[in-house]
């Protein structure tokens, strides 16, 4: 983690395009993420080995020790007891107290001596699970080198390949291109940067503190944004540094020539926002909406619903509507203006006005959306085995997917895939698939769906 502070430190001597800062960058986020495998190497290691073994060494082993030196001690204390009555020739009295002393020390040596083996028994029991710590030591090493070297191996093959000075293949740029271009060129309904940050953020972000207040490490967010620029996104990358995530959402919003709730309706959505009848305040948003764009529409519906759904893990993550509004609303609604007076308007915004207006956007989103509310499911599915096709229509029960039907399963480990399907409720679908599970349903032993 050292190495990972110095290198970031290092890369404010370099010009902002020269390769060795972009390696630096690449670099820094190696080093950062290796020893985040590294901390969690040491957390296994403390909890499945080194605790169980501190058990033995400070309880159990101290106790077997303690009996022994008494055990060696209670044996001689009975053979010089032995010795002095053998040897006595004594009076009658003094014999007999010789005898009683030989029968009491006797006594406490046989005390000790069941004591003793009983713990030696005790620790014979549990000999094996003590071998097994050892060989689960070797086991938590062998692991976290192998995921060490796959990462390095992973991302020096991507670092070497981008530091090559060649022709790069073209692509279509996303971040900074206008929203309706985007939308054609893809032939998408909703951006890529605004979907596919959405849903990594719905599997790891959504109890992350601060998430969109944050800052991440600025090397991830560039890379995640060329990712999507390129539009090759392998979500399992980056779904670790959620706040990474909610960067590049960010910055898509930022960067859009014309925000999604646009320069026209810029001082309507104040005056909105002023109406102290909430009834009338929310007619007026209506009103407002309807005279977005298609496309500004579907995009900022699909942004709010997950904005409300982030927003009740408040207890959580800390991201009040209003925090949400003050973080994000300045990417939605600003003005046209220019120079001084536009940076005067945006920060005269962020800090009062946009959050009147985003958080009852986000407060009563299902009220404001009510035809075209989005409801994103998270499947997950254990035990997967060969092949068998699972029909999901019976517990979905709903609806038609805002995005392609066809369910693309992030494998998270062997025994479990994962999915999200967004689904919009005024529309029909009856989703089935073909997944690699085995032909026994038995074998499907667990599946369950969540409903955000």
């Amino acid at each position: 983690m050292l190495l990972s502070v110095s290198m970031a430190e290092s890369l404010k001597d370099f010009d902002a395009e020269s390769s060795i800062r972009r390696v630096l960058e690449m670099c820094c986020f190696m080093e950062k993420m290796l020893a985040n495998l590294l901390a969690d190497f040491e957390m296994k290691l403390e909890s499945e080995v080194l605790e169980p073994l501190h058990k033995l060494s400070e309880d159990d082993l101290p106790e077997i020790l303690k009996n022994k030196k008494q055990f060696a001690k209670l044996t001689t204390d009975w053979n010089n007891a032995r010795v002095k009555s053998q040897a006595s020739t004594g009076p009658q009295a003094k014999q007999e107290g010789l005898r009683e002393e030989l029968e009491e020390a006797w006594r406490k040596l046989e005390s000790i001596k069941d004591q003793y083996s009983a713990d030696l028994y005790h620790f014979a029991t549990k000999e094996d699970d003590y071998a097994n710590y050892f060989i689960r030591l070797l086991e938590l090493q062998a692991e976290y080198h192998k995921n060490s070297h796959e990462f390095l191996d992973r991302n020096i093959n991507e670092l070497k390949e981008n530091h090559r000075p060649a022709l790069r293949l073209s692509y279509q740029k996303v971040y900074g291109e206008p929203l309706l271009s985007h939308l054609s060129q893809s032939n998408r309904e909703i951006a890529a940067p605004i979907q596919e940050c959405i849903h990594m953020l719905l599997r790891t972000g959504m109890g992350e503190e601060g998430l969109f207040r944050l800052a991440a490490a600025a090397s991830v967010v560039k890379r995640l944004k060329t990712c999507l620029d390129q539009g090759n996104v392998d979500h399992s990358e980056f779904t670790m540094d959620p706040h990474a995530v909610a960067g590049a959402l960010k910055c898509y919003l930022r960067e859009l020539p014309e925000p999604l709730m646009t320069f026209e309706l810029y001082n309507d959505w104040f005056k909105a926002a002023g109406e102290k009848d909430l009834t009338e305040k929310l007619e007026q948003f209506r009103l407002l909406l309807k005279k977005l764009p298609p496309e500004n529409y579907d995009n900022l519906r699909y942004l709010v619903q997950f904005l409300s759904l982030l927003s009740e893990q408040q207890a959580v993550n800390k991201m009040t509507p209003s925090n949400i509004a003050i973080v994000l609303g300045p990417n939605l609604l600003k003005p046209r203006a220019e120079g001084e007076a536009a940076l005067f308007d945006m920060a005269s915004a962020s800090s009062v006005q946009v959050v009147t207006v985003m958080e009852p956007l986000i407060q009563y989103s299902s009220s404001l959306f009510p035809e075209e509310a989005v409801i994103v499911y998270v499947i997950i599915m254990y035990n997967i085995r060969m092949d068998m096709k699972i029909n999901l229509w019976p517990v979905l029960k709903t609806p038609q997917c805002v995005t392609a039907p066809t369910l693309n399963f992030t494998y998270v480990n062997p025994f479990m895939v994962f999915s999200t399907i967004a689904c919009t409720p005024d529309q029909s679908l009856t989703l089935e698939t073909v997944i690699n599970v085995d032909t026994a349903s038995s074998h499907l032993s667990k599946h369950f769906l969540q409903i955000y």
